[in-house]
């Protein structure tokens, strides 16, 4: 994961201002309307709508294609029955519906008709024949159980014929509806002004009736009906919600109801109509079809009713389709009035803060994270969300949903860009610059770390790392300039994987030689661990290498290992054409003379006293001497490490107690006691053998009082 700094914190929440004040801005304002669109088909999906039709406080009449095809309305134009809408709707009163709402129009009336019928027009010889359907209306108008529907517009308004007018009074509602730019219908008009005054919506109208009340405009300018504020993310609309996707409203054939009429059956229309609220209206596949926010689910035109009189057709089975008859638009307004369960849209501001929340979240993810990484960090969070969204829904709560899925993926994709062209850019020059001669995963914890190395050098505790193959040069001469090659590609990869899988980074090869450091491109506060870590499992490989690799058959190689923890200066270091990343310091020398050392003491890895504590009880132990190497004048303590700390064999246990003793004696200048602890193991240890034979010369020839127990090195 990928540290980030206060300036990748102010990036992120700019660019997450930025495609938040996009996303919602209103140029993209149909991303708000296809947030209803999805939430509508998710929570249908989901949840669906355990809800009986038949609890429905609005039922729907329509006029339908059984209609059409029914007689006496078979082959006749929609004037010739207005005898039987209203023998229909006397019926539905009866049975004691509520209010009955108009949701077609009958511009004209047969009695109007100019077609010629022997020597006068048709609707001369028709006088009379709309009697008893205006009557009705009269009746109903005047009980307040009836409102026509009427088309308001500037160029093209549709009302009833005068007849009509005069029938119902002031009976008449808009049916206008609230078209998006996308001409969907999400939201519903409450009101519209007629000669300067609000007059209601056909649907409020019904509501109103129903409950009893009278809509009213309230100080914050919402609509209020039953002491219930009608929430409005556009003035003066209700947004709908199709909790029922259409298949809750239930739905009666006309056709039906007049075969009802002619049966004479009251009691279907009491079980039917008592205490609804019923909209006449047309279901047909060609009129009337209404794109609505149920377009992406598909929506039903009703919920088929029980039957009275007629036998069902042989498809009474309805299939969801992207539009509805119109009629059931201004049934779910009734409804959600009645139930008190318009949606609530979130407005502008707290659209614009959650949006702009989300993207800061995920661009907060991409700066962190890898692309991939965030990518899916943006799908889970945006799964999460979605399902947060669906739940509100369920509570009628429009939370927007794809305002911030698209503007946290923007989010996700600007952060990227910035990452690679700016925040990225030290890290990149980092990473080609030591491409060929670092570890990818050192690099990897080197950014990681935050701490990059100053270009010209900086100071470093590290831990340095020198090797060198004993009597090398004898045995390349034995050697075909191919073999050698090969054999020397095989030692360094081989010793360069185990430095490199430990942490440490390759100064450089010089001839046989290796030079390495822990502790810096990368800082590493184990660095001194790693690094004896490293020492001992070159060591085994070599072994290994000895045994089973035929490029070092018969050749038995064994190598020198020193190493030496303290300050030095890392970076690049030359000239200011050409340079390398290095280090340097009188740390990188005393490694370089510890390597070297080994051959004094017959030892295979030599650490300094200062990497010995560095590494804890990591490891077990044995201190060698005492020695003052070349160019130094101060003594240095030299160990070698024998195994980890636990893992040592019994043997190395044996010669380590033994040394000691050993050494302990020779330091207090008992040689003879000396010789015989080193003899013990003299024959298994030759560094035991070494000491054996300093101290029997000590102690035939004792020497000054001025005798320290410090070995000075005259080679390097």
């Amino acid at each position: 994961m990928r540290r980030i700094g206060g300036r990748d914190i102010v990036a992120a929440i700019l660019i997450a201002l930025v495609a938040g004040a996009v996303f919602t801005s209103p140029p993209l304002q149909t991303l708000q309307g296809l947030s209803l669109d999805i939430l509508t088909a998710l929570r249908w999906k989901l949840l669906g709508d355990r809800r009986d039709p038949s609890d429905s406080p609005v039922v729907v009449v329509a006029i339908d294609g059984e209609t059409y095809d029914t007689s006496p309305f078979k082959g006749s134009p929609t004037q010739t029955w207005t005898r039987e809408i209203g023998r229909v709707l006397t019926g539905i009163t009866d049975g004691g519906a509520k209010v009955i709402g108009f949701d077609v129009i009958f511009p004209s009336s047969i009695e109007q008709s100019e077609i010629p019928f022997g020597e006068a027009p048709l609707g001369a010889r028709m006088r009379g024949f709309d009697r008893d359907y205006l009557i009705a209306l009269r009746q109903l108008s005047d009980g307040d159980k009836l409102v026509l529907g009427e088309i308001l517009s500037n160029d093209h308004p549709e009302r009833p014929y005068r007849a009509q007018q005069l029938a119902v009074r002031t009976n008449i509602r808009a049916l206008n509806v609230h078209t998006d730019a996308d001409d969907v219908i999400r939201r519903m008009p409450l009101s519209f002004s007629i000669d300067g005054k609000p007059a209601p919506a056909m649907a409020v109208e019904l509501a109103a009736r129903a409950l009893g009340g009278k809509p009213a405009i309230a100080p914050s300018g919402a609509t209020e009906l039953s002491d219930y504020s009608v929430p409005s993310a556009v003035p003066n609309t209700l947004t709908l919600n199709f909790r029922g996707m259409g298949r809750d409203v239930p739905t009666y054939s006309f056709a039906d109801l007049r075969a009802c009429v002619e049966k004479g059956d009251r009691d279907f229309f009491r079980h039917a109509f008592d205490g609804k609220v019923v909209l006449l209206g047309t279901a047909l596949n060609f009129e009337d079809r209404k794109l609505t926010s149920m377009r992406l689910a598909g929506g039903y035109d009703g919920a088929p009713a029980a039957r009275c009189a007629l036998p069902a057709p042989a498809s009474t089975a309805r299939k969801a389709r992207s539009d509805i008859a119109g009629v059931f638009v201004h049934a779910t307004v009734v409804r959600n009035l009645i139930e008190r369960d318009a949606v609530t849209e979130l407005g502008f501001p707290l659209r614009t803060v959650l949006t702009v929340i989300f993207a800061a979240v995920i661009a907060c993810a991409a700066c962190m994270l890898a692309p991939s990484g965030a990518l899916i960090v943006w799908f889970v969070l945006t799964a999460a969300y979605t399902a947060v969204t669906v739940g509100a829904s369920v509570q009628a709560v429009a939370l927007p949903l794809t305002e911030p899925a698209l503007a946290s993926l923007a989010a996700l994709a600007m952060m990227i860009g910035y990452r690679f062209v700016l925040a990225d850019r030290d890290e990149r020059f980092l990473r080609q610059s030591f491409a060929f001669y670092l570890a990818p995963e050192v690099i990897n914890t080197m950014v990681a770390s935050g701490k990059m190395p100053a270009l010209g050098g900086e100071m470093r505790n590290v831990t340095m790392f020198f090797s060198d193959l004993s009597g090398f040069s004898s045995i390349a001469e034995t050697m075909t300039p191919g073999e050698l090659v090969t054999l020397m590609n095989e030692y360094l990869s081989a010793m360069t994987d185990i430095i490199e899988s430990h942490g440490g980074y390759v100064d450089k090869y010089i001839g046989d030689s290796i030079v390495a450091m822990f502790g810096a491109p990368a800082d590493d506060p184990a660095h001194a661990r790693n690094a004896v870590h490293a020492a001992l499992k070159c060591h085994e490989k070599l072994a290994e290498l000895n045994a089973s690799n035929p490029a070092f058959a018969g050749h038995g190689l064994s190598h020198r290992i020193g190493l030496n923890s303290g300050e030095a200066v890392v970076g690049n270091i030359g000239s200011r054409r050409r340079f390398n990343y290095t280090v340097m310091s009188d740390t990188v020398n005393v490694a370089s003379r510890l390597e070297g050392a080994n051959k004094y003491y017959g030892t295979a890895i030599m650490a300094s006293e200062t990497t010995m504590a560095q590494t804890g009880d990591t490891f077990a132990w044995r201190e060698l001497d005492a020695i003052r190497v070349l160019g130094r004048g101060e003594a240095i303590k030299v160990f070698e490490p024998l195994a980890d700390k636990g893992a040592e064999s019994a043997a190395q246990t044996k010669v380590a107690t033994a040394y000691a003793e050993g050494l302990a004696c020779w330091r207090a200048r008992e040689f003879a006691k000396a010789v015989e602890a080193f003899d013990g193991v003299a024959k298994i240890d030759p560094t035991s053998a070494l000491f054996a034979k300093r101290a029997k010369a000590l102690a035939a020839n004792p020497p000054s009082p001025e005798w320290t127990p410090v070995n000075t090195l005259e080679g390097k």
